[in-house]
C-alpha cells in the first residue's frame, strides 16, 4: 500500500462505556446472514460507516469482542447489525447466529470507520458491505446517491447481501461481481486493476472499500497504480 493512503483504525476507541441491550429481532438475509435489530440505548449516536465492539452477553461470552459496523440509520429507534456466520470458526459470529430475540448483546462505545466524504466508487468484498449500508440509506433518504456506485464482488449469487434494496438504492449503478461462478444477470471475475480501469473511469472520486484483507491490498495497490490521489482512497483497516 502508498503511504499516505488513508487509513481508518479500529484504535480510534475513546473510553470504555458499555451497554447491555436486548434483540427485538432477528431476520434472515442470505443463507449465512442475518440482521439483528436491538434496543437503542439512550443518547446512543453513531454516524454512517461507524463500528462498535461487540460480545454475547452469556457466561464465557462477555469478554470475547469483535467490531460490527451499525447498518440502521442514526435516526431510527432501534440498532441493527447485518453479521455474516463464520460456523467454522465457533467464534463470536456462531455464537451470535444462536441466539433468539430476548437473548442480549453487549455494545460498547462508538469508533470512526468509514466516514461518506462525497460521491465515489464504492468497493466492497462480501461483508464487507456493511460499513456501505448504512452510508447508502442514508444517502437515498436524503437525496444524494448520485454519483456513486457500487462494485460488490461475491463468490456466488446465494452470498449477495441486501442485492434487492442496493439496486433499488443505485440502480444500474450497482454491480454485482461473482468470482465463483458465471451466472446469468451478474458479472464475472474479480475487482482487480483490469477491472478498475475499465469501470471505475473517473479517478477524480472518492474510492471507498471494505472486504477481506487481502481484496483491499489488492484494490488500494492498484488504484495507486492507476494515479489516485492518496486522500480519495478510504478504507477500514
Amino acid at each position: 500500500m502508498g503511504d499516505g493512503i488513508k487509513k481508518i483504525s479500529s484504535l480510534l476507541l475513546v473510553s470504555m462505556e458499555k451497554h447491555i441491550v436486548e434483540i427485538l429481532s432477528i431476520k434472515e438475509v442470505t443463507h449465512d446472514v442475518k440482521s439483528f435489530r436491538f434496543r437503542k440505548p439512550q443518547g446512543y449516536r453513531f454516524n454512517p460507516g461507524q463500528a462498535t465492539e461487540v460480545s454475547v452477553n452469556k457466561p464465557g461470552w462477555e469478554d470475547e469482542r469483535r467490531p460490527f459496523t451499525f447498518t440502521s440509520l442514526n435516526d431510527e429507534p432501534t440498532l441493527e447489525f447485518t453479521i455474516k456466520r463464520y460456523s467454522d470458526h465457533k467464534g463470536v459470529t456462531d455464537k451470535i447466529h444462536q441466539l433468539v430475540p430476548g437473548d442480549q448483546l453487549i455494545i460498547r462505545d462508538v469508533w470512526g470507520a468509514i466516514e461518506y466524504n462525497g460521491p465515489g466508487y464504492f468497493i466492497a468484498g462480501g461483508a464487507g458491505i456493511t460499513p456501505f449500508i448504512a452510508i447508502l440509506r442514508q444517502l437515498k433518504r436524503d437525496g444524494q446517491t448520485a454519483g456513486n456506485v457500487l462494485f460488490f464482488s461475491n463468490k456466488t449469487a446465494f452470498d449477495v447481501i441486501l442485492e434487492k434494496e442496493l439496486y433499488d438504492i443505485l440502480g444500474s449503478d450497482a454491480h454485482f461481481i461473482l468470482t465463483k461462478n458465471d451466472t446469468p444477470g451478474y458479472e464475472h471475475g474479480y475487482i482487480n486493476k483490469a477491472f478498475l480501469d475499465s469501470n471505475a473511469t473517473n479517478l477524480s472520486k472518492r474510492f471507498y472499500v471494505c472486504g477481506p484483507d487481502k481484496m483491499i491490498k489488492d484494490v488500494t495497490g492498484a488504484l495507486e497504480q492507476m494515479g489516485v490521489e492518496p486522500d480519495a482512497v478510504v478504507f477500514e483497516k
